[in-house]
């Protein structure tokens, strides 16, 4: 069960370093494309969209690699963030949900929970 543990953790930090790459680059490119197509008195909301995409990206997905490090050490309170984030990943189809499933199948265990105590 603890290799499951651990690979319930690193899944977790591939998929929020995959998610700040996607959301980052996609806000950069939405920036400077929108900062180059725009006129200059449109410039301000490509950049603030732009902007908002690599916040957001970084909110969403900062919980899911330092949850990911500190579940592979066995801390409690990283088991509880990978649960909640593996019931928003659900919503994510078709890899948040597979990974949701397979969280919640690790992490739901009693053998599991034995590792975290």
């Amino acid at each position: 069960m603890e290799q499951h543990v651990k690979i319930v953790g690193v899944l977790n930090i591939a998929m929020g370093i995959l998610a700040l790459l996607v959301m980052g680059v996609g806000g950069l490119l939405v920036a400077v494309s929108g900062a180059v197509a725009a006129g200059p008195e449109a410039r301000a909301l490509p950049g603030f969209i732009g902007s908002a995409m690599g916040i957001l990206g970084l909110l969403f997905s900062l919980p899911a690699i330092i949850g990911g490090w500190f579940l592979m050490q066995h801390k409690e309170w990283a088991r509880i963030l990978i649960l909640v984030l593996s019931a928003l990943n659900l919503l994510s189809v078709p890899l948040g949900t597979a990974l949701g499933i397979y969280g919640f199948w690790v992490l739901l265990k009693p053998e599991a929970s034995s590792l975290f105590s």
